[in-house]
C-alpha cells in the first residue's frame, strides 16, 4: 500500500438547488455562487460546507474500502477493506496497521456503548460484536448481507440488508430487502421491508436520537424514519433525492448529513434542502467523522482513503 499524506483532489462546493444531474464517476465542476435556498433552514452553524479544507489521500493501493469509523477512546480510524477481507486501524499522523483479518468480509462498522466494534459483515451474513455475532437469522432465515449499522447510546443497533454480498438469484432468503433493529436485550425486528428491487444502504442516527436517516442506492433518495419511545422506527418519508447511487452517510452536530454519491460526498439540512457537494473521485462508498475534535471528514473510495477538514463538528457514528 501507499501512503501519502497530502494529495490535493479537486473540490467543489456547488450551488445550492443543483439539479443532481446523471451519476458519474467524474469529478463536478464547481457551480455559481451559492444561493440561499438551504440557508432558510434553522441551523446553529449556517452553511456546513463554509471554510471546507483540501481533500487529502490518506492511503490508497487496497481494494474496496467502507466503513469509516472513529475511536475517541483510542484516538484512531477503523475501515473495512470488504474485497481484501480486512479491517485496518489509522492513526493520524502514523501509518495503517491491520485490525482485524480476516474480518469476514466486513463492510460497516460502529461502536457500542461499552466501546466494542460492531461489524456489519458480507462473509458471515450476520452483525457480530467484537467479531462474535449478534444477528444472522430473522426466524428461520439468514439475514442477505448486513451492510451498514450504527449504534444509539441505549446500546439499540439499527442495520440495512441489502443482498450486495450475495447472489439474490441463489442465495437469498428474505423475500424483502431490510431495515433492523437489534433491541438492547438482542431481539432482532425487521423495522422495514422493502421490495426485492429496493437497495438500503448507508444509515445514521440524528443527534438527538429521534431520527434515523437511510440511503437507498436503488431509487437515489435519502430517507428518514421516526425512532418511537421503544426503539421502533415509524413510518419512511422522503427526506431528498440525490446525485445518484447514494451509499454511506455521516451527520454533524447540527444534523445536517453528509451522503457519499456518484460525484462525491453530496450535504443536505434535516429538512432535505441541498448544501453542496465535496467533489471526490473515485467514487466514494462512505465518510465518518473524526480526529479529536470530529472536524475532519474521514472518505473511504474505492481503493483509498480520503480526509478533509470542516469548519464544524460532525457525529463519530457511535
Amino acid at each position: 500500500m501507499k501512503r501519502v499524506m497530502k494529495m490535493t483532489l479537486l473540490l467543489a462546493i456547488s450551488a445550492c438547488g443543483d439539479d443532481g444531474g446523471a451519476a458519474t464517476d467524474a469529478p463536478a465542476v464547481p457551480d455559481a455562487a451559492p444561493a440561499d435556498a438551504a440557508k432558510t433552514d434553522a441551523t446553529s452553524f449556517g452553511d456546513p460546507l463554509a471554510g471546507v479544507g483540501t481533500v487529502e489521500l490518506v492511503e490508497d493501493g487496497l481494494l474496496f474500502t467502507e466503513g469509516p469509523q472513529w475511536r475517541d477512546t483510542e484516538g484512531d480510524l477503523l475501515f473495512s477493506d470488504v474485497q481484501g477481507n480486512t479491517t485496518y486501524r489509522y492513526v493520524p499522523g502514523g501509518d495503517v496497521t491491520v485490525f482485524r483479518m480476516p474480518s469476514a468480509n466486513a463492510n460497516g462498522l460502529a461502536i457500542d456503548p461499552m466501546g466494542k466494534v460492531l461489524s456489519a459483515e458480507h462473509g458471515s451474513r450476520s452483525v457480530t460484536r467484537a467479531a462474535t455475532p449478534i444477528a444472522t437469522m430473522l426466524g428461520t432465515k439468514r439475514l442477505n448481507s448486513p451492510n451498514d449499522l450504527v449504534a444509539a447510546a441505549d446500546g439499540t443497533i439499527y442495520f440495512t440488508d441489502p443482498p450486495f454480498g450475495i447472489n439474490p438469484a441463489t442465495q437469498q432468503e428474505l423475500d424483502f430487502n431490510g431495515v433492523f433493529r437489534i433491541a438492547p436485550n438482542g431481539t432482532l425486528t425487521a423495522e422495514y421491508m422493502g421490495a426485492t428491487s429496493t437497495r438500503p444502504n448507508g444509515i445514521g442516527l440524528s443527534p438527538d436520537g429521534a431520527t434515523v436517516y437511510v440511503a437507498d442506492t436503488a431509487d437515489g433518495n435519502l430517507y428518514r424514519f421516526p425512532v418511537g419511545s421503544d426503539g421502533a422506527l415509524g413510518t419512511r418519508s422522503l427526506v431528498s433525492a440525490t446525485a445518484g447511487n447514494p451509499d454511506g452517510l455521516a451527520i454533524d452536530t447540527d444534523g445536517n448529513i453528509f451522503v457519499a454519491v456518484s460525484t462525491g460526498i453530496e450535504v443536505f439540512s434535516p429538512s432535505g434542502q441541498r448544501w453542496g457537494l465535496i467533489s471526490v473521485s473515485p467514487q466514494p462508498a462512505n465518510c465518518a467523522f473524526g480526529d479529536a475534535d470530529h472536524k475532519t471528514l474521514y472518505i473511504t473510495a474505492r481503493p483509498a482513503v480520503y480526509r478533509v477538514h470542516l469548519a464544524h463538528a460532525g457525529l463519530p457514528r457511535n
